[in-house]
């Protein structure tokens, strides 16, 4: 897939190989590194939101999962 738009592209699935369209934040910060105000976010299309989450939550790391639309305001925690 190629595009010209530089939001489109930063809009997919942050899972590995996957290039489908992000429907969910991962919010997420991993405890013993980042200060409880600190939040990162991965980008999950439908398929990868469970696996994302459940890959996170393992490590006893805080998580949640929310809704994502790539019209809407872009994230304010970091992305990574």
């Amino acid at each position: 897939m190629t595009t010209s738009d530089p939001d489109a592209a930063a809009s997919v699935c942050s899972r590995a190989g996957c290039r489908a369209p992000a429907t969910t934040q991962i919010v997420w910060r991993n405890p013993r590194i980042h200060t409880p105000d600190r939040r990162k976010i991965w980008l999950a299309c439908d398929e990868h939101a469970a696996f994302l989450h459940d890959y996170l939550a393992a490590r006893d790391f805080p998580v949640t999962s929310e809704p994502f639309s790539a019209s809407a305001e872009p994230p304010t925690a970091e992305s990574s």
